[in-house]
């Protein structure tokens, strides 16, 4: 068995006791392992851990003699001499707190930050959960950084020549539907429905959201291409929906209550510094590599 898989079965037991149920002094004894007991209480709480139902006795049997031999490889193991102790406890020591910190948030987020809470915090932070939206449509002729000036000359052209369609009469929703690169706006006359303000692309934004009902935009530049636009109805605030929202609500709760626990036990924890920490010295032993250049 290779030195880490045996670190592996010795961290396993430092889980199983941190993540125990039940009192092991007065718990009823199955087994030991070189003299160590193994009880019903170790057995139950591995078995909790695992997600294992304990309601068939053959497989009960079988699960517990594979956890009698890795307790049995894991003491031996301990034992041999061959394992680095304090690297060994180290690693056991960071995996504990790390499991504790970890299982401790779990449960304490979970009872701070309930479905009743994300309710609470959407039906009282009403300005915080607004956006503002405006319907419009477009005609688009796309660009990409490729381009030689002279093809991005005439996607400019040709948006002028649909702007100029429009002002001399011509329905918009047609001229965007003949001449419009945006294909899937492009059936429903340009219509690109509701857009929320920064959704799309910041330069296409600012200026339709500085638009008004019914305007026409001249042709101006986004990330996509050239567009010529028309705001079918003015801008409107509205409340972003529960369903869209709630997962970042949680999410901001969560993270909230985790830093105002986190500064609450720090505070709690009594830590005294004793002496500055030294860089650990080389071990004696240890040679410097040799050359096999004759």
């Amino acid at each position: 068995m290779s030195a880490s898989r045996i670190c592996a079965v010795i961290l396993f037991g430092v889980a199983l006791g941190a993540c125990g149920g039940g009192d092991r002094k007065t718990s009823p004894e199955l087994a030991t392992v070189n003299g160590r007991a193994i009880t019903q209480a170790e057995l139950d709480a591995f078995m909790k851990l695992k997600r294992i139902p304990a309601t068939d006795p053959e497989r009960l049997s079988k699960l517990f003699d594979e956890y009698l031999e890795r307790e049995a490889v894991a003491a031996e193991a301990e034992k041999s001499g061959k394992l680095d102790a304090a690297l060994i406890a180290a690693e056991q020591n960071e995996y504990r707190k790390e499991l504790l910190i970890s299982r401790y948030f779990q449960e304490h987020l979970d009872a701070q930050v309930t479905d009743q809470a994300v309710q609470a915090y959407y039906d009282t932070h009403t300005a915080e959960l607004e956006e503002r939206k405006v319907h419009v449509a477009h005609i688009l002729f796309r660009t990409h950084k490729t381009m030689s000036p002279e093809e991005r000359q005439a996607k400019l052209t040709a948006a002028r020549d649909a702007h100029a369609k429009v002002v001399a009469g011509t329905d918009f929703a047609e001229v965007a539907r003949a001449l419009s690169e945006d294909r899937v706006s492009a059936e429903n006359g340009g219509d690109l429905g509701w857009v929320g303000e920064g959704g799309i692309d910041p330069q296409f934004s600012e200026k339709v959201f500085a638009m008004k009902s019914d305007e026409l935009s001249e042709p101006f530049e986004s990330g996509f291409g050239y567009h010529v636009v028309k705001v079918l109805e003015p801008v409107q605030t509205v409340r972003k929906p529960f369903a869209a929202v709630q997962g970042d609500i949680r999410h901001k709760l969560r993270a909230e209550a985790k830093s105002a626990e986190m500064e609450r036990l720090l505070k709690a924890a009594k830590v005294e510094r004793k002496a500055k920490p030294k860089p650990a010295a080389a071990h004696a032993d240890k040679k410097a590599p040799t050359s096999d250049a004759r």
